[in-house]
């Protein structure tokens, strides 16, 4: 938690002026759990959202469910989103929590991201516009924006995001694209640099793997990746940026090592080429690599 201005006094004074709030706390970069703990009470007492930002591009409020109110919370985040495209911040968060006192304060799964509309077409957008569906499970139709998603699916956690995959598995047809966030091992367990607790999301969600493996059609392609590197062993809370993993696998994929990749877009390539929606703007597919074109 560090006690110094993080966004610009213009951005604040018109979001406390159009928001009709007497103000808020924080402005500064903090862990989201620890900030809780810090200023929780006085949000409480006060009525002021805990406005906080992190590594990423982010302009996050937090507000007590109860206290303040979570639909209340979603306008405000409506009314930053509004207010923060000038400065290029990439999202605006709701953190919701609940809880009595400082020892006892915890986010809930309402949480809410708002973000910048993609720049420009990505393969969600493709795969829409070839007249397919996507399957956005979790944070993903947020993250996008809500473009090029066909059917939005929410999960509030690891479980409920898994069962979600495996009904949208189930729905898809052929050229359809399922993609699925499983946030917990991001937010419960990397940042929060709990080691035991993301070795035991691992174990669960490897021993649930095989029901993946046994709905794929012949000519089906999954891919397991992360979004960025989040190393629960490393100190402080904030992404640590590492080199993630890239696993894929299916009917006709060969076990071959695609080695270390120049861009996370990649992947976005690969599944564009292996959906046949055109070339994205931004990446090398490696299909060709994995593909066995004998299928065995």
């Amino acid at each position: 938690y560090h006690d110094s201005p993080c966004f610009p006094k213009e951005l604040i004074e018109a979001f406390v002026r159009q928001a009709n709030i007497p103000g808020i706390l924080g402005d500064c970069h903090a862990s989201g759990t620890e900030i809780l703990k810090t200023l929780g009470e006085e949000h409480i007492q006060t009525g002021k959202p805990i406005v906080y930002t992190s590594a990423d591009s982010v302009f996050q409020i937090a507000a007590h469910e109860k206290y303040f109110g979570l639909e209340r919370l979603y306008e405000l985040c409506d009314i930053a989103r509004e207010l923060v495209d000038d400065y290029r911040i990439g999202r605006v968060i709701a953190r919701p929590f609940i809880g009595e006192s400082a020892n006892s304060f915890k986010r809930t799964e309402n949480r809410r991201d708002l973000a910048t509309p993609p720049f420009a077409e990505t393969l969600l957008d493709k795969v829409k516009n070839s007249g397919k569906q996507v399957y956005a499970i979790g944070k993903i139709s947020d993250i996008f924006a809500g473009l090029g998603v066909t059917k939005k699916v929410k999960a509030g956690n690891n479980n409920a995001g898994f069962m979600e995959l495996l009904r949208s598995i189930e729905q898809a047809q052929s050229g359809d694209l399922v993609f699925a966030n499983l946030n917990d091992f991001d937010s419960l367990y990397g940042h929060r640099r709990d080691v035991i607790g993301y070795a035991q999301a691992l174990e669960s969600f490897d021993q649930r793997l095989p029901e993946v493996i046994e709905k794929l059609q012949p000519g089906d392609l999954a891919i397991i990746a992360a979004d960025h590197g989040c190393d629960p062993t490393w100190p402080g809370s904030d992404h640590t940026r590492e080199h993630i993993p890239v696993l894929a696998f299916g009917p006709e994929v060969r076990g071959v090592s695609i080695g270390a990749r120049q861009s996370f877009a990649d992947i976005g390539q690969t599944v564009a080429s292996h959906l046949g929606v055109g070339r994205l703007s931004h990446g090398t597919s490696f299909l060709t690599q994995i593909k066995n074109p004998k299928g065995v």
